[in-house]
């Protein structure tokens, strides 16, 4: 009986954190560039069946039972989000694979958002959050003053002025992604090996890439795990009440 609150209480615990991540995807379904997280769900096995156990369950019986559900690291999908266009000089989306390379406050971090602006210093940052956007040594870019009316981003990564290069957009890619881990402020940082540069990376110039995140697939996904958080809260509340009258009522002398 014990057992099935735990379990169910696993449940209330997994479809809150899933809920929580949902409504992250929701809430970031206009963010340029931003890529949906997906949680990932697997058994959690009883005690004695655990690798690591070092002694059976309390009753055997239980080794054959499921240990309720438990929540994997949560995965981010690096799926090509949809090309809008905006006419916007300074607008560059990526077709394809690569990251374009920011300085943050912890260090070089990357972004697939390619809308930048210019600051009153004169450097090149994100429109969100205005970082500065690093070129392909690591080196902010900075606009002259007199070179800041006519700027423009090339099909090829250059930044210029006229016929004035100020610069190659600094763009990189990792071998693998699963190292990456989201920062906020639609920017991620690498735990594993450093990228390496994209010789040839495919640019949309005047134009930005959307969020990845399918608003009527969450709020679908959204309604599964709200009916499945009250399908557990139920159980717990069933066994609860089972428990209640068990210690009341089944050991009372009459």
């Amino acid at each position: 009986m014990l057992y099935g609150i735990y379990q169910s209480a696993g449940g209330l615990l997994a479809n809150q954190y899933r809920m929580e991540v949902l409504a992250n995807n929701l809430a970031n379904a206009d963010t340029a560039g931003f890529k949906r997280d997906l949680t990932v769900m697997r058994e959690r096995l009883p005690e004695a069946r655990e690798a690591s156990a070092g002694f059976g369950a309390s009753d055997p019986r239980l080794a054959g039972m499921t240990g309720g559900s438990f929540v994997a690291p949560t995965v981010t999908l690096f799926e090509q989000g949809p090309i809008e266009t905006t006419g916007r000089p300074l607008d560059v989306a990526l077709v394809g694979d690569g990251f374009f390379r920011v300085q943050a406050d912890g260090g070089e971090r990357y972004t697939r958002d390619g809308q930048f602006v210019v600051d009153e210093s004169g450097a090149l940052v994100t429109a969100a959050g205005f970082h500065p956007v690093l070129d392909e040594s690591g080196v902010p870019i900075v606009v002259p003053a007199e070179a800041r009316d006519a700027l423009r981003i090339g099909a090829d990564g250059q930044i210029r002025s006229g016929e004035l290069s100020l610069g190659q957009l600094g763009i990189v890619d990792f071998e693998d992604r699963a190292p990456l881990r989201k920062t906020g402020q639609n920017l991620y940082e690498t735990l594993g090996p450093a990228p390496e540069p994209v010789a040839q990376a495919a640019l949309r110039v005047g134009a930005v890439e959307k969020s990845s995140v399918d608003t009527v697939h969450a709020m679908v996904s959204m309604i599964e795990v709200s009916r499945a958080y009250e399908f557990n809260a139920t159980l717990v509340s069933l066994a609860d009440a089972t428990l209640g009258r068990a210690v009341n009522d089944v050991g009372r002398f009459r």
